[in-house]
């Protein structure tokens, strides 16, 4: 897979850009600031319909100079070849209203697009999958589980729906420092709502963290030459609740078992809605959910220790690269989820200039197999010659980000 043809309208920093692409690797250099990142990002938020940068699509569309009328949206535009299967698809990021999308020329819902463009972006905001709080790596897991099936991505909205409008009956009942009969039978069905949406999410990272485990552990043995052993584990709320301690990478076949049972999706939702009861009286107290697919976390160890808080600088950096090198790979080689078809897209932004020369030629020789790679870097020296290729100059004029080949 990868992308054939990129172009841009009024996205970020690029009022117009029309660029071909080519398999193998592609850099974009130019100095900070210019719309390098710009560039990748919107390769990026096709395949995933989100930005690894910021949360709201309303920063995606370009703010116009002073004097000159304000965009009303974006647009993006890619061709996607799969083998010799060429696929055409466009959204349309429209401020303060919902996304537009096409496929083929037809229109589709953005939702339709998932799964045709698969990417996986390496960037040193990804330190935060080590060092930042459990959200983060939820969030990686959800982006794994649903580019192996983006079904998953309606699951994913519908349980964060029913999750806010159950907290808001919660802060509700807080508020009215009263708990009537008739709010918690309503408080009840949200209970089996949730349950239920939240055993399939949980069911789906953890089939996520099984695929991903052996490759985690060989990706940080790759990139760290032999240092410590990395681990990976699924941290669930729900199980903490029931007395199962922590997970302890000495214990392999303990935690292995919690996993097991918590992809038995019917018997989990009735773990968590009997959970969830137990648990009225606090969260109506705390005004808030307690327990669940939102409460979870994903548990990176290094030898016996847990990585955050005891790894050093460089092993966080070696973890976090070998946790997206471990997403390339299980994703490369998932042919039960792509029919061998499915190679991503590997986006590196602006990351050699934070490696040292190991990490830097370990990345360069995993990176150098891709059938498509995007890199950003600042200056082209820190480009590793393991990946030279196609190179473009991006700078900023005052009508917007420019490419030029070199």
């Amino acid at each position: 897979m990868y992308v054939s043809d990129l172009a841009l309208d009024d996205f970020r920093s690029f009022h117009e850009l029309v660029l071909a692409l080519e398999p193998g690797p592609t850099a974009f250099i130019g100095p900070n600031g210019q719309g390098k990142t710009n560039l990748v990002e919107s390769i990026a938020y096709l395949s995933t319909l989100s930005s690894h940068r910021v949360g709201a699509d309303t920063a995606l569309v370009r703010r116009a100079p002073a004097g000159q009328t304000q965009p009303a949206g974006a647009v993006i535009r890619t061709k996607v070849v799969h083998g010799q299967r060429p696929s055409v698809l466009e959204l349309e990021l429209i401020a303060g209203r919902a996304n537009r999308a096409r496929l083929n020329r037809n229109t589709a819902r953005p939702r339709d697009l998932l799964g045709i463009l698969r990417t996986v972006v390496f960037a040193p905001e990804d330190l935060a999958l080590v060092r930042d709080e459990p959200g983060v790596r939820r969030r990686f897991l959800d982006d794994l589980a649903v580019t192996l099936k983006p079904s998953l991505a309606g699951l994913r909205a519908e349980h964060d729906k029913i999750l806010a409008q159950r907290a808001s009956l919660l802060k509700s009942a807080r508020a009215a420092r009263a708990s009537t009969s008739s709010m918690l039978s309503t408080l009840e069905v949200w209970d089996a709502q949730l349950a239920a949406a939240a055993a399939r999410l949980i069911a789906a990272r953890v089939d996520v963290v099984q695929r991903l485990r052996p490759w985690v552990a060989d990706c940080y043995s790759r990139v760290s030459e032999g240092g410590s052993a990395a681990r990976i584990a699924y941290r669930s709320s729900l199980a903490a609740h029931e007395g199962a301690p922590d997970a302890d990478p000495a214990d392999e076949p303990a935690f292995l078992a919690v996993e097991e049972a918590l992809q038995d999706v019917a018997a989990t939702a009735m773990r968590l809605e009997r959970a969830m009861g137990e648990l009225h009286a606090r969260e109506i107290d705390r005004g808030a959910n307690l327990v669940g697919a939102h409460r979870d976390d994903l548990s990176l160890f290094l030898d016996a220790l847990p990585a955050k808080g005891f790894a050093s600088h460089g092993e966080q950096w070696s973890l976090a690269l070998a946790l997206r090198l471990a997403s390339y790979d299980m994703l490369r080689h998932d042919v039960d989820a792509y029919g061998g078809d499915g190679e991503p897209v590997l986006i590196l932004d602006d990351v050699f200039a934070s490696l040292d020369d190991r990490r830097r030629q370990a990345l360069a020789g995993i990176a150098a197999d891709a059938q498509q790679v995007l890199l950003t870097a600042a200056v082209a020296s820190d480009v590793p010659a393991d990946l030279s290729g196609a190179r473009f100059r991006v700078s900023a004029t005052e009508s917007g980000s420019q490419v030029h080949r070199e």
